[in-house]
């Protein structure tokens, strides 16, 4: 029997909100791998600009407004990493994952499982050192649709790549069972007397 057609409106309000989940945050460790990349960066510009001063006398006179500039760069840069690093959170639920990151503008993606493409684990030689890594879950939708979440630990990350997996193995093999009652229901229909009329 055919179903009535029916088109209520849906209170968005009465949602659930995403912003109830209770986010795990990234492993405190991470923390380390921000001052690290921090440090490296601007020992490379502060050389660069110390060989600048040296060699290049026409810089003498803005010495005191370069290394002004480049402090305030240092620390607005501190500042930034650390809020995002304690905005940073994410959470993988029954059918979705989400992560939300972000200092200035925070943004926060929930990806369900039925749109992973597969899942990778990565490890940086700092992170590698302090036995942290990153996952990487790729989505049909591309670049932008994809999320890296750091400072995991490793047994975490890798607990985390074998439920993703699974999910996705789980939904291949439904499509597959879908495709396959298709085919047989197809197969079962009786075929239609076919007759033509010659002239």
């Amino acid at each position: 029997m055919e179903q009535p057609f029916s088109n209520e409106i849906i209170d968005t309000l009465a949602l659930p909100q995403f912003e109830d989940v209770q986010l795990t945050p990234l492993h405190p460790s991470y923390l380390k791998v921000i001052w690290f990349n921090i440090a490296l960066v601007f020992s490379i510009m502060a050389i660069a600009a110390g060989a600048g001063f040296y060699f290049i006398n026409e810089l003498q006179p803005y010495r005191l407004v370069i290394s002004g500039a480049y402090i305030f760069v240092v620390i607005l840069t501190i500042v930034i990493n650390v809020i995002n690093f304690k905005t940073r959170g994410f959470a993988f639920r029954e059918h979705d994952v989400i992560y939300r990151s972000g200092a200035i503008s925070v943004s926060t993606t929930i990806i369900p499982y039925n749109r992973v493409q597969h899942v990778a684990i990565h490890e940086g030689p700092v992170a590698r050192w302090l036995g942290l890594a990153t996952i990487e879950v790729f989505t049909a939708g591309g670049v932008g649709g994809d999320i890296k979440i750091p400072g995991l630990e490793k047994i975490h990350a890798a607990a985390i790549k074998q439920l993703v997996v699974g999910k996705i193995d789980s939904k291949q093999a439904e499509d597959e069972e879908d495709i396959y009652t298709a085919a047989t229901k197809e197969q079962d229909l009786p075929e239609e007397d076919n007759n033509y009329e010659r002239y």
